[in-house]
């Protein structure tokens, strides 16, 4: 049995990350309690019935009650004022984090409401699907995926070593780095991909001259990939973009920039820009599958259909 690294977790929200989170304390036994709040009757509910705490509460401030680590797992725009609602009931030396994937305005929101006698060590852990709420969580979500921490200046570095043992024994990789460099990397690795997304889903959606019956009958890898990252949380995602306007806003315009050079390859017939664009395009993809942070899989390792609709009993590409 593994010593529990806290004596008492509290969780505040309990959608997907903090149902893994949840699940990982439980099934790894790393904490001794695990307080859960969420504003939701009906959720908190289902967190219940599905056994990812030991206790639940509707208000914030009991759940931290004694708590020695509190994850706020909440959309960045409601930091601010969960900070304000557990801040006069934090207990001195409780580490406080989060999981949100801004950080910069996070730790404006948040610092002001929290006590001095508390640790705040934001953090980020770079895993996630589409999916939402406590059913959508599972143990192996932050398997070899990395967490980043950005600890205030001041911060006790026992605190942030802590929170790193916490996240590795999830089974993540963990790298501290500043509130603003974060933001910067971020904006281009996951924020600006994700407003592409958007905006690619919301264009085919819009055309007069394909209905939508034809671009989802049609949809080919690409498209149906972007459809997957556009339906994430929108609440979730609005706070992102809300919250990190400056670092994307410094992206699209570079995206931009490069955009309107394959406009001008494409006109002018420049195969050797576009041949030399997607070869090292290539070349990342490439990295990232050897960094294992994906799968080199064909069809991206998805499960192919068991029986081939035109010729029953085999397998295409059999």
């Amino acid at each position: 049995m593994t010593t529990p690294l806290f004596d008492k977790v509290a969780l505040i929200g309990i959608g997907l990350i903090g149902s893994s989170i949840a699940l990982n304390i439980r099934d790894r036994g790393l904490a001794g309690e695990v307080a859960i709040a969420t504003r939701r009757p009906e959720t908190l509910k289902r967190a219940e019935e599905l056994k990812l705490g030991t206790s639940y509460h509707l208000d914030p401030a009991e759940a931290v009650a004694g708590a020695d680590l509190v994850i706020l797992c909440l959309p960045v725009g409601s930091c601010g004022a969960a900070a304000a609602a557990i801040g006069p009931h934090l207990k001195p030396g409780a580490i406080v984090s989060d999981v949100g994937s801004v950080k910069a305005a996070v730790v404006s929101a948040m610092q002001p409401h929290l006590p001095g006698h508390v640790h705040f060590v934001p953090g980020h852990p770079i895993a996630g699907t589409e999916q939402s709420g406590p059913d959508a969580g599972f143990l192996e979500l932050f398997e070899n995926r990395w967490t980043i921490l950005t600890p205030i200046e001041g911060t006790d570095p026992a605190a942030t070593e802590r929170l790193v043992r916490f996240w590795k024994a999830t089974g993540a990789m963990v790298e501290t780095m500043t509130a603003e460099h974060h933001d910067l990397v971020l904006a281009i690795v996951s924020h600006v991909p994700h407003l592409i997304a958007y905006n690619i889903v919301g264009t085919a959606a819009d055309l007069e001259t394909v209905t939508q019956s034809e671009v989802i009958k049609f949809s080919a890898s690409g498209f149906r990939d972007f459809t997957r990252i556009a339906a994430s949380d929108p609440t979730m995602w609005r706070d992102i973009f809300l919250n990190n306007r400056e670092a994307v806003l410094e992206m699209l315009a570079r995206f931009s920039e490069d955009l309107a050079s394959l406009q001008r390859a494409i006109r002018w017939a420049d195969g050797d820009t576009l041949f030399d664009l997607f070869t090292r395009t290539r070349a990342i993809r490439r990295s990232i599958v050897e960094a294992g942070q994906d799968t080199q899989e064909a069809n991206f390792g998805r499960l192919k259909p068991r029986k081939d609709p035109w010729n029953e009993g085999s397998a295409p590409g059999e």
